[in-house]
């Protein structure tokens, strides 16, 4: 007897019933709850910096989240493995648009950035974050670091987008691609003490600069570390102790010549901003004060007087935080921090249960750029750090990050996806 047409109305009503639950279950609410509830936020908080101005565009940063979005969807469902084939293209124009910033590139704030394309501004630099990643996490799980010599490969990747940002000039973004080699060396298994010995001539520069007198300890500690953890073990002494010696003495010239007039302030001025106020120190300064003001339930959204007022400049970019501290309070910004907490120990968690080497590497690498530019953004709104000019993802105005985002997330989606298959299906 063949079914009648309320029975098969109800059966397809249950059957859809089922697929949505299904997948209401699967859902990773984590990964996809707290970018979307930070791109909700930030519509409103960039609408009220606008108040004034004489236009609007705040919308436009949920059309593009809303791009991203679907981005997302599509890359939750592909499989990592089918990207490795396009890595070293992808990789190649990122570093080919990088070439054409310098050449026909557009310039605002003192720096030349971006890309005109159709009348829409692009940053190659933030696509070259993820193409570096991508790259990088292939080269490290196909010659795994298990001698000195092993670093050339990444070293190499990630040293061409590093040096093609960093003479825009656009120091924040290339701190990021820092980060994103250690974090990514240390996490496929490479030596703690070689990771320190790696960053060694960070902090050498550091102390030549503030504390010269300590590099008599410093230098010969690094020499002792690198003969304990480093084969040959007299020469790899002998060149450590060299190339710290040599840091230590083209530090005083690199500060003089190897950074613009502008991010020597950015990086001395976050100390004392009040040796500046109406110069390098009014950013951190009114952004210091509109956070405050916000107190612990904050004036309400659309409602804040210093961010109607426009008092402090790129707010709703750089410095979207100072306008949550004043409209949502101190208990809106420790929401959204709680928020990025949760992001970055699920992507921890998604790392640790990844199938792969590559897919676990390209996780962390996500993390690493999400997280590093939360922190370095949340401490120079409060005047913790200096003023890089590093977004706060999902947050702050900007369509070429918010893409980058949002396809960052879509990867990380898929692992999630395949990671959680294997576990119900053990």
């Amino acid at each position: 007897m063949r079914p009648s047409n309320s029975q098969r109305r109800n059966g397809m009503f249950f059957r859809s019933k089922g697929r949505l639950s299904k997948w209401w279950k699967e859902l990773d609410r984590v990964l996809w709850g707290v970018p979307l509830a930070m791109v909700a936020i930030a519509g409103l908080l960039i609408a009220s910096t606008q108040r004034q101005a004489d236009y609007a565009d705040w919308y436009h940063h949920w059309i593009t989240a809303g791009f991203g979005f679907l981005v997302a969807l599509l890359l939750a469902r592909l499989h990592l493995k089918k990207l490795r084939p396009l890595l070293i293209p992808l990789y190649a124009l990122t570093v080919l648009s990088l070439l054409a910033v310098r050449l026909i590139g557009t310039s605002a704030l003192g720096a030349q950035r971006w890309i005109s394309i159709g009348g829409v501004n692009v940053q190659p630099s933030e696509f070259a974050k993820l193409a570096a990643i991508l790259l990088l996490a292939a080269v490290l799980d196909r010659h795994p670091i298990e001698r000195p010599v092993d670093l050339v490969r990444p070293l190499a990747v990630i040293s061409v987008p590093w040096f093609l940002v960093f003479i825009q000039p656009d120091l924040g973004s290339s701190l990021v691609f820092g980060a994103l080699l250690v974090t990514m060396l240390y996490w496929s298994g490479m030596p703690l003490e070689w990771v320190l010995l790696l960053l060694s001539p960070l902090f050498t520069a550091l102390i030549a600069g503030l504390y010269p007198w300590a590099l008599c300890a410093w230098i010969p500690l690094l020499g002792l570390l690198a003969y304990r953890s480093l084969p040959w073990k007299r020469l790899a002494a002998a060149s450590t102790l060299a190339l710290q010696g040599v840091v230590a003495v083209i530090t005083p010239w690199l500060w003089l010549h190897g950074l613009k007039d502008y991010q020597r302030e950015r990086l001395v001025l976050f100390l004392d901003p009040a040796k500046d106020p109406l110069g390098g120190g009014y950013h951190l300064l009114q952004s210091t004060v509109g956070i405050g003001s916000g107190g612990l339930f904050g004036t309400g959204l659309l409602q804040g007087q210093l961010t109607k007022l426009r008092f402090i400049p790129e707010q709703h970019t750089d410095f979207i935080f100072s306008a949550l501290g004043e409209e949502t309070g101190f208990l809106g910004t420790i929401l959204v921090v709680t928020g990025f907490a949760l992001l970055m120990g699920r992507l921890l968690q998604v790392a640790r249960q990844a199938r792969t080497d590559f897919e676990s590497l390209v996780v962390i690498g996500v993390a690493t750029m999400v997280m590093f530019q939360v922190v370095v953004n949340i401490f120079m709104t409060i005047g913790l750090g200096p003023v890089t000019g590093i977004p706060l993802p999902f947050m702050s105005y900007g369509r070429s990050a918010m893409v980058v985002n949002f396809v960052a997330l879509g990867l990380c989606l898929s692992v999630s996806n395949r990671s959680q298959t294997r576990l119900n299906n053990w």
